[in-house]
């Protein structure tokens, strides 16, 4: 009898010794857990909005600072204007959580390939760009530029519907940028000339009048550990400044930045001031102002 309870305990013994190890060990692993701080959560992005050379029936003065005007009613967007598509093979690029290609060097030499390759090694890193309406052939001249534009300008295809009032439709509203979105109406050009085979998330469509044919609007892609956001609206001025692409606009820079996607009233007041470094080819971007608080009733 004494032989067999000595034989039972060492079992139950060593079932106690496993459990208790197997507890100590578990509370030194959630103890050194707790101890590793968490990355900071990032509030704010620096935006590099590079442009100065378009078509000339694009007039990108005015576009361009429509659109600064849109993003600043998103405080978190920090943007500075370049002039300068050279910019691109620049060290200075990667001081930028994204950039937004707004630009087409219409009959002249794109940036080249050194800096195509500077961008590609950007957005590869982690960074987001931007691609909006004729920059689509920002690069005409250097075809890996598809890559990570997902979709470039093809002159050998229809260039664009006639100027004219469409409705742009949501085709994917689990995307961030789109939940929650609405279909809108915008006066514009419906590109008809964007090709390539890398592979996009299309996130919104237009049907042409001429062909009957639906057209992306809006597509994402990533590559290597960059998103990138492409859309071919953006004639003019006043394009920016429609609701539906001002909303959608301030989502994709948030997206494309690594910023969490939110929205932002549609009649936020702007106002310029200049942020971060306004040198050479650089100039004050637009802010928003807080909104008057309504004051007490006596």
């Amino acid at each position: 009898m004494t032989q067999f309870m000595q034989r039972t305990r060492h079992p139950i013994r060593s079932l106690f010794l496993g459990v208790l190890i197997a507890a100590v060990n578990l509370g030194l692993a959630l103890s050194l857990t707790a101890q590793i701080p968490s990355p900071p959560v990032k509030t704010t992005a620096r935006i590099a909005l590079v442009t100065g050379i378009d078509y000339p029936g694009h007039k990108w003065e005015d576009t361009s600072k429509a659109l600064m005007e849109e993003l600043a009613k998103d405080k978190r967007l920090k943007v500075d204007l370049i002039k300068d598509p050279a910019f691109l093979g620049t060290k200075k690029l990667n001081q930028y959580d994204a950039v937004i290609i707004h630009f087409m060097p219409w009959e002249k030499p794109s940036p080249g390939p050194k800096a195509g390759e500077a961008l590609k090694a950007y957005i590869k890193s982690g960074k987001g760009m931007v691609v909006t309406h004729f920059a689509c052939g920002a690069f005409n001249d250097w075809p890996p530029f598809v890559e990570v534009a997902g979709r470039v300008y093809d002159p050998k295809l229809p260039p664009h519907d006639p100027y004219a009032k469409f409705k742009v439709e949501v085709r994917d509203a689990d995307h961030p940028i789109t939940k929650g979105l609405d279909p809108f109406e915008v006066t514009d050009e419906l590109y008809t000339c964007l090709a390539g085979e890398t592979k996009i998330r299309i996130l919104e469509t237009a049907k042409s009048v001429v062909d009957k044919k639906d057209y992306p609007m809006a597509f994402v892609l990533e590559f290597g550990k960059g998103r990138v956001f492409n859309t071919p609206l953006g004639h003019d001025a006043q394009v920016y400044h429609t609701p539906g692409v001002a909303r959608l606009m301030r989502r994709a820079v948030a997206w494309t930045a690594g910023l969490p996607v939110i929205d932002i009233p549609a009649d936020q007041p702007v106002a310029l001031a200049c942020v971060g470094c306004c040198g050479a080819g650089m100039e004050p971007v637009a802010q928003a102002q807080p909104q008057p608080q309504p004051k007490e009733k006596p």
